[in-house]
């Protein structure tokens, strides 16, 4: 069957028309277009990764998992401290609006997973805001299929999102920094992204202990909008120290450059769930609850 997303966007009047494809006929409702998936990474990596961590039944029950975080990140050069909610859940899209849909009977529906980052930050004069909204194939736990990010604090608001192209990534942005404003650009070739470790990183051949160099974008969660800096960054996994986290543990290092180094420890038992982090530029995380529940019913 040619995939969906290859036949074109018509608009219609009067009596529809049915469209034939390499002598296979389409229906007559036509298939919108939607993003194409992003360049993938090179097999020597991705053999890494359990593409399958995300098909397993615990992510079926209809509930997402909410994990809590005792926070600190630097702004204003002094380090703050406040409470950081990820959440991560199955949800099904659909083509047409590339977003979660209300119509579970559509014919253009495939399963993601959507991980949201969620804090208020205060500050001495006023809070700061960040929502981070990524968003995965179920499928592909490496390949970020759609992201958005916002900011707001008191001297303005800032937007950027990313969408997989075939070729690497289209990302739009507006942002209240002089020399930045509104535009668009292409971020080329395959990559993984620094907001999308505490997920993607979850997927590991832990106990395989790797090592590897892949791409990974700098982090999207600020206010600035400035082109993103790629880093060729170097992974590598081993056991924690037994002080370093309440229970069993991986910790994971990604080597950003020769001098930005962040880790993460990662529960061993599935799903391995994110209990701790720290990065180059101090931001750190420290689990404090994980439950899950349907957080959308009122």
């Amino acid at each position: 069957m040619v995939p969906a997303f290859l036949f074109p966007r018509y608009r219609f009047t009067g009596q529809a028309l049915c469209l034939s494809i390499l002598g296979l006929t389409a229906a007559c409702t036509p298939q919108p277009e939607v993003s194409q998936p992003a360049a993938t990474l090179p097999l020597q990596v991705t053999q890494h990764f359990d593409v399958g961590w995300a098909q397993n039944k615990w992510w079926d029950d209809g509930l997402a998992e909410v994990a809590t975080y005792a926070a600190e990140r630097t702004i204003y050069q002094k380090p703050r401290q406040f409470e950081y909610t990820l959440i991560t859940v199955k949800e099904d899209f659909n083509r047409e609006f590339n977003a979660k849909t209300d119509d579970y009977q559509r014919p253009d529906l495939f399963p993601v997973m959507k991980v949201n980052q969620f804090c208020r930050i205060p500050t001495d004069n006023y809070p700061y805001h960040f929502l981070t909204s990524l968003f995965f194939r179920r499928e592909q736990p490496t390949q970020l299929h759609k992201l958005t990010t916002s900011s707001q604090e008191w001297c303005g608001a800032t937007f950027k999102a990313l969408t997989a192209e075939a070729a690497g990534y289209a990302q739009t942005y507006n942002s209240y920094w002089d020399g930045q404003g509104a535009g668009t650009r292409h971020l080329a070739g395959a990559m993984l992204f620094e907001d999308g470790l505490p997920y993607t990183l979850r997927s590991l051949h832990f106990a395989r202990q790797p090592a590897f160099t892949v791409p990974v974008c700098e982090l999207l969660q600020t206010s600035k909008a400035a082109p993103p800096v790629v880093y060729q960054a170097r992974i590598s996994v081993g056991p924690a120290a037994p002080t370093d986290t309440p229970e069993a543990a991986w910790q994971v290092r990604v080597q950003l450059d020769s001098t930005r180094q962040n880790r993460y420890w990662f529960a061993r038992r599935y799903p391995h769930v994110l209990l701790r982090q720290t990065t180059w530029d101090g931001r750190s995380l420290t689990l404090r609850q994980v439950r899950r529940y349907a957080y959308w019913q009122h």
